[in-house]
């Protein structure tokens, strides 16, 4: 069988299980040649397929999430490696990072709280060659993740990653003060509905967080000032329905909460300010 016939094969048979199963097939295809998807397409459609590509394939019919199958994920136009000891980067996890390039292009300190491959924090850091960062998680697998981006990066000397975990006390006091915080907590109802690819594989611990999906921002927020400079800000990933309420949180915790939109025009990131 050629690659363009086990692409084909592979797709009618994915189909059931994913609704971009062309595109998965053609991304699993890629990894078990060893090249790129778009290589794959324009070199070797009539190339015997590999041995291993048929693994593959019943490791994605079974629910596990490509990234999880081929170690890596594209964020930001660069490439993160990912294993079920974190969040899978999503597309929408750009817009809080766009907010807070926006909000805080001068930043010299940042934090990244929950900081699992380091997506975010890595990205910040190298759209912004003089700062620094810390990276906290409370996951030693995470920060084994985020620590071997950073390398791969060549961000590793920046980028100061540490065990902590924010419903523990006195977490905030070794830190110090940032010009700019982001986070993107747990934010999933307990009972959500959810593709069996998430709740099947993806670490629970960073997805749900109580039944409104609020928990983590109650006990987050409310330390932020221990952590802002007088003019720092903070940037928070929120789920697209809980905008009013942890707009409420920020404004307890005397913050100004600004929204911001995702490429489908759904609420996705506040930027809290302290009022003045």
């Amino acid at each position: 069988m050629t690659v363009a016939e086990a692409i084909r094969a592979a797709s009618e048979r994915l189909a059931g299980t994913s609704d971009t199963a062309r595109l998965d097939v053609e991304l699993l295809m890629a990894h078990a040649l060893g090249c790129s998807r778009s290589e794959v397409l324009l070199r070797h459609m009539r190339d015997p397929a590999p041995a291993g590509f048929e693994a593959l394939v019943a490791r994605r019919i079974s629910h596990e999430p490509v990234a999880y199958i081929t170690g890596e994920q594209e964020f930001y136009g660069r490439r993160f490696r990912v294993s079920p000891a974190v969040l899978i980067p999503r597309g929408d996890s750009e817009t809080p990072v766009i907010a807070a390039l926006e909000a805080r292009g001068e930043a010299r300190r940042v934090l990244d709280c929950g900081t699992g491959s380091g997506a975010l924090l890595l990205t910040l850091l190298a759209e912004l060659p003089a700062a620094r960062g810390v990276g906290i998680d409370r996951s030693a697998g995470a920060l084994a993740i985020a620590s071997q981006n950073a390398l791969n990066l060549g961000l590793a000397d920046r980028a100061d990653l540490r065990v902590a975990d924010w419903t523990a006390p006195g977490w905030t006091d070794p830190l110090g003060k940032f010009d700019l915080v982001i986070a993107n907590p747990p934010y999933v109802e307990d009972t959500a509905p959810l593709d069996r690819s998430v709740r099947d594989h993806e670490p629970h611990g960073a997805l749900f967080a109580g039944p409104e999906g609020l928990e983590d921002y109650r006990v987050l927020i409310p330390r932020l000032p221990d952590l802002l400079e007088p003019h720092g800000v903070a940037v928070l990933e929120i789920g697209h329905r809980q905008h009013e309420a942890v707009s409420a949180i920020a404004r307890e915790a005397g913050f100004t909460a600004a929204l911001h939109r995702d490429l489908a025009g759904r609420p996705r990131a506040l930027v809290l300010s302290r009022n003045s």
